[in-house]
């Protein structure tokens, strides 16, 4: 393994860690003694890598970004040609993943998220990394033949970030939609939307 390849798998290692500790214990248990240990690190390891808390939280973020752009795999989204019911079901999927298999990493979204309201440089950051996902959403929703791309994108965004917050952190928690419950409630919204 190059030094390279040695610096970004630890890189990775350090920001998994993170993001687990955010799930885990909240913004408070994240420390950088906190993620060596959990880590299997040396004592340092992690401030050898991120030597502020604010470089931490950005590590944090975009392996963030990473993961969640592989749970919601929108690069293998249908061809806005196949029609309304491929999209539902493939963001049907996507956030049903979030909800159950990657239910640690949308809370640890939901610790990062809060805590760049209260963190001016770290939400630059984290709308940054949120960018290219939007940017995704609008161009499908437009192929889709919305007449309003940036309002629809918002009001799916909503909509979704509402669902896993609820089941994830809120008062669903104990309650998870099926697969199929997602997807009747998608199918709703963007009918609503598309084919007004």
């Amino acid at each position: 393994m190059s030094v390279r390849t040695a610096g970004a798998a630890r890189a990775d290692l350090v920001a998994d860690t993170a993001l687990a500790l955010l799930a885990e214990r909240g913004m408070r248990g994240l420390t950088h003694r906190a993620v060596d240990e959990a880590a299997g690190l040396p004592q340092g390891s992690t401030s050898n890598l991120a030597r502020t808390r604010q470089a931490l939280l950005e590590l944090a973020v975009r392996r963030l970004a990473e993961r969640e752009a592989r749970v919601l795999a929108l690069h293998e989204m249908p061809d806005p040609r196949a029609g309304l019911d491929s999209l539902v079901d493939a963001l049907a999927l996507a956030t049903h993943r979030a909800l159950t298999r990657n239910r640690e990493l949308t809370l640890a979204r939901y610790e990062l998220a809060l805590e760049a309201t209260r963190r001016p440089e770290l939400r630059s950051y984290f709308d940054a990394t949120g960018a290219r996902f939007r940017d995704q959403l609008g161009a499908l929703v437009t192929a889709m033949g919305s007449t309003d791309p940036a309002r629809h994108v918002l009001s799916l965004v909503a909509w979704a970030d509402g669902l896993m917050f609820s089941c994830v952190a809120g008062s669903f928690s104990a309650q998870v939609p099926r697969l199929e419950e997602v997807r009747a409630g998608l199918r709703e919204l963007l009918s609503g939307m598309l084919l007004d």
